[in-house]
């Protein structure tokens, strides 16, 4: 629910509170590197728990956080303001949904759920209990993505007529990760990195007016769709394409927009990831080296120049989730925008390319 009721809840309640507990459902790669670092070092956040079902790690890190072996028995506490689903997402609707019940406000990891009727049904659960429902696509806040969307506001290309924006990459194996590569509802490539280009395409574009798609299981053994390209539609003749695939060994320049005064080649970049996992951490402030090398070329009717991305930082995220939770400002990521890229994802298997 993007507009959180305030007007049911003493508002000052969160005001006068110097931390808001978290629940970490996980601490694999997003928990280990994209969440638990910036609860950590957030001001107004407390790492307060995490599940993990087998051996602990998160303690070795975060020894102050407590253990749960269950995230039923993380719920149970009630010193929880926010559970973070960071799960595998075949499991997205049910922790969700349990979270919510009992009153927590929710984070949920990108794909928001398997299929868009979950999407709407937990929509609605959240404004029917009046709580805040927030799903994490941190792309929205990579460097590359927000050198597109400047070029994209500035209007320097005029009247945008083709888009492009990828996401690939060199992996003719299976993944070792089960719930990827499983053939129920949310495994494969569309669910995984399809949620991160559909959702970028929104953010840029709005709702497209028609979807095409076409979608591939290439690799020896595979279960599920492991490339994919879909074609969105919109006024003015703006085609957007967005692509995946398992065999790029080389790269491309992963963002192409062509308009009527000129072109837009970003490569894909952001050091986030890569420093979060060789233990970096992250503030506020700058926290990574300046972008200073060319990774883009803009090229209008009056110029050519070499371009760098801006300099992504997730941590604006968890402010701004902070500010939303406990100011009433908007949520930066509302579920209601999540639904919209599920709907997409469930529109895509059934629109395929005809001859």
């Amino acid at each position: 629910n993007s507009q959180f009721p305030f007007d049911k809840f003493a508002n000052h309640f969160f005001l006068t509170i110097n931390q808001m507990n978290v629940l970490l459902t996980a601490f694999g790669m997003s928990g280990r590197l994209f969440h638990a670092p910036f609860i950590a070092t957030h001001p107004h956040f407390k790492l307060y728990g995490v599940v993990e079902r087998h051996t602990p790690q998160a303690q070795s890190l975060y020894p102050e956080a407590k253990h749960f072996s269950s995230v039923a028995e993380g719920l149970a506490d009630p010193a929880i303001d926010l559970v973070v689903v960071n799960t595998p997402v075949q499991t997205h609707y049910e922790y969700t949904r349990a979270a919510l019940l009992v009153g927590k406000h929710v984070l949920v990891e990108k794909p928001f759920t398997v299929n868009a009727d979950e999407a709407a049904d937990l929509v609605r659960l959240a404004a029917e209990k009046a709580l805040s429902l927030t799903v994490y696509q941190n792309r929205r806040y990579d460097g590359d993505f927000l050198k597109v969307k400047e070029i994209v506001a500035s209007g320097v290309l005029g009247d945008l007529k083709q888009v492009e924006m990828r996401f690939d990459r060199f992996r003719p194996q299976l993944s070792a990760k089960a719930h990827k590569e499983t053939a129920e509802a949310g495994g494969g490539t569309l669910h995984d990195l399809g949620a991160h280009l559909i959702d970028q395409a929104l953010v840029l574009f709005g709702i497209p007016e028609r979807i095409a798609a076409d979608l591939g299981y290439m690799r020896e053994g595979t279960r599920t769709n492991d490339y994919f390209e879909i074609l969105l539609h919109y006024p003015k003749e703006l085609r957007v394409r967005l692509i995946s695939t398992t065999f790029a060994l080389e790269r491309q320049w992963e963002y192409k927009l062509h308009g009527t005064k000129g072109s837009f080649l970003q490569q894909r970049f952001d050091a986030q990831e890569e420093a979060l996992d060789k233990g970096a951490k992250p503030s506020f402030s700058k926290w990574l080296p300046k972008v200073s090398a060319p990774n883009g070329i803009l090229h209008t009717l009056d110029k050519r120049e070499e371009t760098t991305a801006q300099q992504g930082n997730y941590m604006h995220f968890y402010e701004a989730l902070y500010q939303h939770l406990a100011c009433g400002a908007k949520n930066p990521m509302p579920a209601t925008e999540a639904l919209e890229v599920i709907r997409v994802i469930d529109l895509s298997k059934n629109a395929i390319f005809a001859v």
